[in-house]
């Protein structure tokens, strides 16, 4: 779930039951050998804990935020509001089907942005596919990894459909 060094990306989620769709998040993360940390944080119920932790983590070295979050889906937009570093939302699957989360998550007001992604697994591992880029930025052996990954993922696409 992390690696030794100190993180550089934060995975945070509202509670215990987002794990399994954010789950796939920490692997991609953990593929590309990206210090990383995995917190239950709520916006609602641990509002102290959250500022908090949206207010130190640049200090503390991360470059990247994950926020997942189901129903009201305020645990992106609230850190956004309180931190400079990029935010990428993912929305949970909740009551109807994820698209509250959808919805609260993508419908930011001006002024607080917010990355938003698939509902679930998907973009799970598309947000932190997408952390890896902004990563890659900067880091030369990030980007060879990715690369190499995207070479990968097109080789893995055949060219004509099987009989």
């Amino acid at each position: 779930m992390s690696n030794k060094k100190n993180p550089i990306v934060s995975i945070i989620m509202g509670s215990q039951s987002d794990w399994e769709s954010v789950k796939p998040a920490s692997k991609i993360l953990e593929e590309f050998s990206i210090p990383h940390e995995c917190k239950i944080i709520s916006a609602h119920r641990t509002p102290d804990r959250h500022k908090t932790f949206a207010t130190n983590a640049k200090k503390r070295g991360i470059k990247v935020i994950l926020a997942a979050a189901g129903g009201a889906a305020h645990l992106a937009g609230v850190t956004a509001a309180h931190t400079p570093l990029p935010v990428l939302g993912i929305p949970m699957e909740s009551k109807l089907s994820g698209l509250d989360s959808l919805l609260s998550t993508v419908q930011m007001p001006s002024g607080v942005p917010v990355a938003t992604f698939a509902i679930g697994g998907a973009g799970s591992k598309n947000a932190a596919l997408f952390a890896i880029r902004i990563i890659a930025i900067d880091d030369s052996l990030v980007a060879g990894k990715l690369d190499q990954y995207i070479k990968k993922i097109e080789k893995a696409v055949p060219e004509k459909p099987k009989e």
